[in-house]
């Protein structure tokens, strides 16, 4: 951006934007007495609010400049991951898990472990999704550096300090009442700056008859294919190690942030299990409009700014094809909505491990802990966060890759468990941890496996390329190992069954769930019955 002449008034944008999530998170501390209203902005969020921000979840750094990129380079095979994985959990959460987990009114992800198994799976499974977190938090962080760099010209490092010190911030001040009003702010600005950004491109080039045409990618001859093709494969990979790469591909964000704490808290957030599931397929539909328009603006960048672009250059396609097809205002707008973006996916991270941390970790320990202590400890345990996820993001300096690892560690181990055990009623704690365990240990043993493999090892399909054949190898791997965990949860819940019988479904009061229309399609357009627990 050091060329173009209005770089100054993208720099006030994002300026003006900072300093207006600084100023509502301090707007949200004055609304906040309790840890309820702190970590799930006191259940009380109306669809309208609720909606935009279970699509802001996601729809940050690997959805924006994340996906237009990996479409510059490989076409539509490149973004199975975000948007259509993440697409396809929203609805596949609607549909089964976001009514009963409302219904249960859980406050973690590790609620329901706790009620369905038992502490040690609980405190297992916490520990896995924070470490997770991190990676997750540190993607972002390191998207929001990058746009300061190519901004400003800061070093990386400089950028990413600064955005990680502003989002702990507000979100230790305002908590979820902070992530989802501005939620609701930003995504109307990107959504708006991405509909112009592909209408101009449309209006410059003739239509869509003629962007079809001009639509290219660096890798693949086949921008439009989704599956694997009879002559690359997928992502170059053929026969079954190709279908295994789509397979992880699909199931990494589509089935492994089902059991995702940062979406749970935001569907659980909302006035009751009606508008939860509403929302969800709101997002949901919101998700694949928009996100697909990222893509497709890269992909248009194969032909309108050229085919050779440097491979470390085009995280910034998005923001190039802004410069080129909108005026400078609309340019200053977007880019601070795309920081602001970021952002939003990084709070919603750095809260969900903090919660995590106090309710299944710390009231393990001290179950006796008051409110105020454990509200001043979740704020504590949101700044050692983003602490450590600047750390991991300094060293990696990576954003989809780190976001793929986030969601493949939650997808190994916890998806089985998770999904089947709200509905099996055979499933017991034993067999949740073989779950976990099994499909942990075997994801890393299959990712060297396939790293190592002569002839079809992805060292030697990526030609000796350290960085390529490793994130490959830890992506293939995870379907198989996903299998094992599914096999190994349903052999051996059945198997233990005598010696650890199994746990009906409760509540964070330890009161049976009702499964009377648990599905998300039944009974939406009745108002359901109020909440009665002390909690809500």
């Amino acid at each position: 951006m050091e060329n173009y002449e209005y770089s100054w008034l993208i720099v006030w944008a994002i300026v003006g934007l900072l300093i207006i999530r600084l100023g509502v998170g301090y707007w949200a501390s004055k609304k906040i007495e309790t840890t309820t209203d702190y970590v799930l902005a006191g259940r009380r969020l109306p669809i309208w609010m609720a909606a935009p921000s279970i699509m802001a979840t996601w729809f940050a750094a690997e959805t924006l400049m994340g996906s237009s990129s990996e479409a510059y380079k490989y076409g539509l095979q490149g973004v199975i991951f975000d948007p259509f994985g993440a697409t396809l959990c929203l609805v596949l959460s609607g549909l089964l898990i976001v009514r009963l987990a409302r219904r249960a009114q859980y406050v973690t992800i590790m609620d329901f472990f706790q009620q369905r198994y038992g502490t040690t799976m609980s405190v297992v499974g916490s520990i896995a999704q924070i470490i997770g977190y991190f990676g997750w938090t540190a993607a972002q962080i390191v998207a929001g550096g990058a746009i300061l760099q190519s901004l400003l010209g800061w070093d990386l490092s400089v950028g990413m300090i600064m955005v990680a010190g502003i989002v702990t911030i507000y979100t230790m001040a305002g908590g979820l009442w902070a992530d989802t009003a501005l939620d609701f702010m930003q995504m109307f600005l990107t959504m708006g700056g991405l509909l112009v950004i592909f209408g101009g491109i449309l209006w410059a080039v003739g239509g869509l008859d003629a962007f079809i045409g001009m639509a290219g990618a660096q890798y693949t001859d086949y921008p439009f294919a989704m599956a694997p093709t009879a002559e690359e494969g997928y992502l170059g990979y053929q026969g079954t190690l190709g279908w295994l790469y789509y397979a992880a591909a699909w199931m990494a964000i589509g089935l492994g942030s089902i059991p995702a704490q940062d979406y749970l808290q935001r569907t659980c957030a909302a006035r009751n299990e009606n508008v939860a599931v509403k929302s969800t397929y709101i997002a949901a539909f919101l998700y694949i409009t928009f996100g697909v328009l990222s893509p497709f603006i890269g992909m248009a960048a194969y032909t309108a700014i050229g085919p050779e672009i440097d491979a470390d250059n085009t995280q910034f396609i998005l923001i190039t094809m802004a410069m080129k097809y909108l005026s400078p205002i609309l340019v200053a707008l977007f880019v601070a909505a795309l920081a602001s973006a970021l952002m939003s996916t990084s709070d919603s991270s750095m809260l969900a491990g903090a919660t995590m941390f106090t309710e299944n970790i710390v009231k393990v320990f001290k179950p006796d802990l008051t409110d105020k202590s454990q509200l001043f400890l979740t704020r504590a345990a949101l700044v050692v966060s983003g602490v450590l996820s600047l750390m991991i993001a300094l060293w990696a300096r990576s954003i989809y890759e780190l976001a793929v690892l986030a969601n493949t560690c939650i997808l190994v181990g916890m998806v089985a468990p998770y999904v089947i055990g709200m509905y099996w009623k055979k499933a017991n704690h034993i067999g949740a941890l073989a779950s976990f365990f099994s499909g942990s240990i075997s994801w890393g043993f299959l990712s060297v496996y396939y790293y190592y493999a002569p002839e079809f090892g992805t060292f030697a399909i990526c030609e000796g390329d350290l960085y390529c054949s490793l994130w490959d190898a830890v992506y293939i791997g995870s379907a198989p190992a996903f299998f094992i965990s599914v096999v190994a949860f349903i052999v051996v819940s059945l198997a233990t069954g005598k010696i650890d019988p199994p746990k009906v479904l409760k509540d964070i009061y330890g009161r049976p769930v009702s499964m009377k229309n648990a599905l998300g399609w039944s009974k939406l357009n009745e108002e359901p019955a109020p909440d009665t627990t002390s909690g809500d």
